[in-house]
């Protein structure tokens, strides 16, 4: 079996670390089981671009558990956990091609490596499988049912290529289904975020002011919990009705080129290019630290800091690097601009991820069931598939809700009955 991964004796600590996520995952598990009895996906080649952690390792064991043959490689160069890659090709037969810290070279040889099986579904995180496949192997379109997508970046280059008439097979969106973006994006990705810049920087949150680029459902979790730590937060937005709900849960909100005066931390989580840009590390205090929790780390200008800095201090500590400027002042980047949750820290807890890659296993199930009949462009998640998703996750944290009587169901699906 093919791949390519850091050492097959880490593989012992990656299957406890797979053991331990799957034991938060109920949902997910459930699945699984299904699709071993089913075989729903027999014979299906998959190709998955994805952060390679012990979560994802639990979401493509259930894609084989259904019969599917999963390759996959890594979406971000330094999110890979090596001991869960190879554990996934020990344990699991599962092939892999990830090794943490890898360079641009090695991570496009990996892509293509995993698009050497001619896939018939495609699983993304960025959208690199699907920009690759029509930029650089058209001949494979033919072979693809469809692809599912899970980051808020990948959605707005499928959307541009969608738009653009480009698009060439159905795509998808799980990151816009409510059991993902409502729960992964705000509550993983604030958590996980945070836990990132900590174990980066041992930095105390309480009293600094933390600006935030960007207050979609990833800045609106990283700010909630940022406040909650005691950090004085300001949002930075180009949406005025995101501004204006920043504005009503209590935050500062101000332009960029405002906040880059008083920040102590920023983090860019907008899925746009050079949000902090070099006119803003020229105005940003000493000491000031920078990071991003966007999927690409062209959120932020690297190369206008390295153009400014007259010293760079690599690795003043782990993921951390200091640039010098000609007036002094220190300004820190964390993890070379990187997912700093995946990168410094674990990335999302296994409980919320249950939900995400609930929807991405069902997702692949749909494609599979209805791809003769959807169109080559974006698709929302099916609605009855988040609230399945919801009612389970519901239940095994013990948890009942009410259920309407059929008076209230009448009343909520009648004209008739108004103002008495």
């Amino acid at each position: 079996m093919k791949h390519d991964v850091k050492d097959l004796k880490l593989a012992p600590e990656g299957k406890r670390r797979i053991e331990w996520a799957n034991s938060d995952m109920p949902v997910l598990q459930l699945i699984k089981e299904r699709f071993e009895k089913e075989k729903t996906l027999d014979g299906l080649r998959i190709s998955a671009c994805l952060h390679v952690t012990a979560e994802t390792a639990n979401l493509v064991r259930t894609l084989k558990a259904g019969g599917a043959q999963v390759v996959l490689c890594a979406s971000n160069p330094l999110s890979t956990q090596d001991d869960v890659a190879a554990s996934l090709v020990s344990d699991y037969g599962i092939p892999v091609f990830a090794i943490n810290g890898e360079d641009n070279k090695t991570y496009q040889t990996h892509m293509e490596a995993a698009l050497e099986q001619k896939p018939n579904v495609t699983i993304d995180d960025g959208a690199d499988l699907v920009s690759t496949i029509h930029s650089d192997h058209p001949d494979l379109i033919k072979e693809v049912k469809g692809s599912m997508e899970e980051t808020t970046t990948g959605l707005i280059r499928l959307r541009a290529m969608e738009k653009a008439g480009m698009l060439k097979f159905p795509v998808i969106a799980v990151n816009d289904a409510a059991t993902k973006h409502l729960f992964d994006n705000r509550y993983g990705t604030g958590q996980s975020t945070l836990d990132g810049v900590i174990r980066a920087t041992n930095m105390l949150l309480a009293g600094r002011t933390i600006v935030v680029i960007g207050y979609g459902w990833c800045g609106r979790g990283v700010a909630m919990r940022a406040k909650g730590m005691g950090a004085n937060v300001v949002v930075t937005e180009v949406d005025s009705v995101r501004a204006l709900e920043a504005t009503m849960d209590g935050y500062r909100v101000m332009p960029i080129g405002e906040a880059a005066k008083i920040g102590d931390l920023f983090c860019t989580l907008t899925g746009d290019y050079h949000v902090i840009d070099k006119k803003h590390f020229e105005v940003m205090k000493d000491g000031a630290v920078v990071c991003n929790s966007g999927h690409f780390n062209v959120e932020i200008d690297i190369d206008g800091l390295n153009e400014l800095a007259v010293e760079k201090r690599p690795e003043v500590r782990k993921f951390v690097d200091g640039y010098v400027m000609k007036d002094g002042r220190v300004i820190y980047l964390l993890a070379d601009g990187r997912l700093i949750n995946l990168s410094a820290a674990e990335g999302h807890p296994a409980c919320v991820m249950d939900m995400s890659f609930s929807v991405q296993a069902l997702a692949t199930e749909y494609i599979v069931n209805n791809h003769s009949s959807l169109d080559n462009r974006v698709h929302n998640v099916p609605k009855d598939m988040d609230e399945w998703i919801s009612d389970l996750k519901l239940k095994s944290m013990g948890i009942s809700i009410d259920t309407l009587t059929d008076e209230q169901e009448k009343y909520l699906n009648s004209w008739e009955a108004g103002t008495v």
